[in-house]
C-alpha cells in the first residue's frame, strides 16, 4: 500500500504532496511581472506618457521606449527579469512594440491566475496559449496587405506610425524620410532578406533643432580638421589615405630618459628627429593623398606640431582622431585600405571622394567634416542628428534606430497591418468564435486569451485619456461589422478606418509581440519551485 503525504494549507484546506507550495510560488511570479507590465503600461501608444530615470552616476535619461525603461531598471525578482528579457528580444527580433510585448504578457498572466483559481492545470493552460498563438498568427497573416519596399509612401506611413509614440513625435515628418531612406540606401530592395543597421552611422552634434537632422551620402566625422600649421579645410576630387602609424618621432619601449649633454647634441637630436617625420610626410605625398585621416594612438602621440607643419606646406588636409571602432566603416564607405606603416603607402590603398570639407554646424560652434561624392562600394550611410541637448540627442537617436528597425521589419516580412489596437482587436473578436467550437479546457483558455489581447486597445484608450470601456465596446462592434482595419483613432477620440489614416505597423511587430509573450507567459507558469543557491 503506498502512503501518501498530506500538509495542511494557509487556507485550511487538506492537500496533496507539496502542491500548496508551487501554487504560492506560481502566484508570486505572476504577481512580481505583473508588476514590471503594469510599470511600463503608461508608456503605451502615440498618448502615453514619458519616464525620467536618474542613473546611480547622475546622469538622467528621459524615454518612453519599453525596452530603454527596462533595461535602465533594477529588478530584483529573478521572474520580473525575464519580462525584462522578454523586451530586450522583441527589441533584437522586431525593433519596435517593446512596450506591447510586456504588456500582452502581463495582460496574459493575469488570465492565468483566473484559470488557475478555476483549477486548470498550469500545464493545460500553457499548451492551450501556444494553439491559440498560433491561431493569432494565422487571423494576423490574413488580415495583412502585402508592401512594395519601392512604394517610399508605405513605408514612410509605418515609420510615421512608430514615431507616433515617441518624444520627438512632432519631428516624425522630418525623421521619418531620413529612416526610410537611410535604410533602403543599404540594401538592394529587390533581394534582399535582413538589414544590418551597423552600416548606417549615426553622428551626433549639440545645437539647432531635431529638424535640421539630415541624410548624408557619404561619411561625417564629428570634429573638424586640423588647421592649427594653416593646412587646407576644403578639397575637391580627394584622395584620402586612412593611416595606423604616428607622426611623430619613435619612443623606446620601456620609459627610458636621454641624458643631452650639450647643444650640439641637443641640435642633432632635433635634426633626426625633423628628418624622420619629414620622411613619413614625403611617403604620404608620393602616394598621392591630399586628405589623411590619423588614427588614434594610446602609445605615443599619433602626430605633433611639426608634422601638422610638412603637411600644411605639402597642401595636405589632415583629420585626427580616428576611433578604431570606426576603422571598418570609413573603409567600407570610401573603399580605402588602412595602412599600418609609411613603406606600404600605394595609390592602390586611397580612398576617392568628389568633395572633402570643413562645415560649420548652424545652431552652434561646432564644425564637422564631410566627405560627399564617395563612390561607397560598401553601401553605406550617415545620419547627422541635429538636438538643443544630449537628452533630446539620446532620444532622437533611440527613435530613428527604432524606426529603422520598422523598416528593417517589412524587409524581413513584407505584410503591413493596422495599428491602433485593430489586429488585437480582430484576433480577440476571431479566437472568441474559434472558442465556441473548442471543447472542455482549451475552450476556456482560448476565451481567457482572447479577451487579454483586448488589453492593448483599452490601454491606448485609457492613455489618450478617453473611456476605454465605450472605445473598446465599439471597436468590438465595428470588427463584428466586418470593418478589419477598425482601430483607435486619438488625434479624433473616435473608432476610425486605420487603412484609411495610414496609420499601419509590420506584421512582424505584432506577430513577435505575440509568440514572445506566450512563449514567456509558459515559461513562467511551468515554475513551481524556486531554489537559491548561495
Amino acid at each position: 500500500m503506498t502512503n501518501f503525504a498530506f500538509f495542511q494549507s494557509r487556507s485550511g484546506e487538506t492537500t496533496l504532496g507539496g502542491t500548496s507550495k508551487g501554487k504560492d510560488i506560481r502566484t508570486s511570479n505572476i504577481q512580481a511581472a505583473k508588476a514590471v507590465a503594469t510599470a511600463i503600461r503608461t508608456s503605451l501608444g502615440p498618448r502615453g506618457m514619458d519616464k525620467m530615470i536618474q542613473k546611480s552616476d547622475g546622469e538622467v535619461l528621459i524615454s518612453n521606449d519599453g525596452a530603454t525603461i527596462l533595461s535602465q531598471m533594477q529588478v530584483m525578482h529573478p521572474t520580473a527579469k525575464m519580462l525584462v528579457e522578454l523586451s530586450k528580444s522583441q527589441d533584437i527580433e522586431a525593433g519596435d512594440g517593446t512596450t506591447t510585448v510586456c504588456v500582452i504578457a502581463g495582460a496574459l498572466l493575469d488570465a492565468c491566475g483566473q484559470l488557475l483559481n478555476k483549477g486548470i492545470h498550469p500545464t493545460q493552460i500553457a499548451s492551450s496559449f501556444l494553439r491559440a498563438c498560433k491561431q493569432a498568427e494565422t487571423i494576423l497573416e490574413g488580415i495583412s496587405k502585402p508592401v512594395d519596399l519601392t512604394d517610399r509612401q508605405s513605408l514612410i506611413n509605418a515609420v510615421t506610425t512608430c514615431l507616433s509614440s515617441k518624444v520627438v513625435s512632432q519631428n516624425s515628418d522630418v525623421l521619418a524620410p531620413i529612416a526610410v531612406d537611410s535604410v533602403l540606401g543599404v540594401i538592394d530592395a529587390a533581394t534582399a532578406t535582413n538589414v544590418d543597421l551597423r552600416d548606417i552611422r549615426m553622428v551626433q552634434q549639440v545645437g539647432g533643432t531635431i529638424d535640421d537632422t539630415e541624410l548624408v551620402d557619404g561619411i561625417v566625422f564629428d570634429k573638424g580638421c586640423k588647421k592649427s600649421a594653416g593646412g587646407p579645410s576644403k578639397v575637391q576630387d580627394a584622395k584620402i589615405a586612412l593611416i595606423q602609424f604616428c607622426l611623430s618621432a619613435p619612443k623606446s619601449d620601456m620609459e627610458n630618459n636621454v641624458v643631452v649633454s650639450d647643444y650640439a647634441a641637443m641640435d642633432r637630436l632635433l635634426r633626426e628627429e625633423r628628418k624622420h617625420i619629414l620622411g613619413l610626410c614625403k611617403k604620404i605625398k608620393k602616394s598621392g593623398a591630399n586628405v589623411v585621416l590619423i588614427q588614434k594612438s594610446i602609445l605615443r602621440d599619433a602626430y605633433n606640431e611639426l608634422s601638422l607643419h610638412f603637411l600644411a606646406k605639402m597642401d595636405i588636409m589632415v583629420v585626427t582622431d580616428i576611433e578604431r571602432n570606426d576603422v571598418e566603416f570609413i573603409s567600407r564607405t570610401l573603399g580605402c585600405q588602412p595602412i599600418a606603416h609609411a613603406d606600404s603607402m600605394s595609390k592602390e590603398k586611397l580612398g576617392f571622394a568628389a568633395s572633402v570639407g570643413e562645415v560649420s554646424v548652424a545652431g552652434s560652434g561646432h564644425k564637422v567634416v564631410k566627405m560627399t561624392g564617395v563612390k561607397n562600394p560598401g553601401k553605406t550611410m550617415t545620419v547627422l542628428l541635429r538636438g538643443s541637448n544630449k537628452l533630446v540627442l539620446a532620444e532622437a537617436d533611440r527613435s530613428v534606430h527604432d524606426a529603422q528597425c520598422v523598416v528593417r521589419s517589412l524587409v524581413k516580412k513584407r505584410f503591413m497591418i493596422a495599428g491602433g489596437g485593430a489586429a488585437e482587436a480582430e484576433i480577440s473578436l476571431k479566437l472568441k468564435e474559434l472558442s465556441h467550437g473548442a471543447t472542455g479546457m482549451d475552450a476556456f483558455c482560448m476565451k481567457a486569451f482572447a479577451e487579454a489581447l483586448e488589453v492593448v486597445p483599452y490601454t491606448l484608450a485609457e492613455n489618450a485619456g478617453l473611456n476605454p470601456i465605450n472605445i473598446v465596446t465599439e471597436l468590438r462592434k465595428a470588427h463584428a461589422d466586418g470593418i478589419k482595419g477598425a482601430g483607435i483613432n486619438v488625434k479624433k477620440n473616435k473608432i476610425t478606418d486605420m487603412y484609411d489614416e495610414n496609420v499601419l505597423q509590420p506584421l512582424l511587430v505584432s506577430t513577435s509581440a505575440i509568440t514572445l509573450a506566450t512563449e514567456t507567459v509558459g515559461m513562467i507558469l511551468k515554475i513551481d519551485d524556486m531554489v537559491v543557491v548561495m
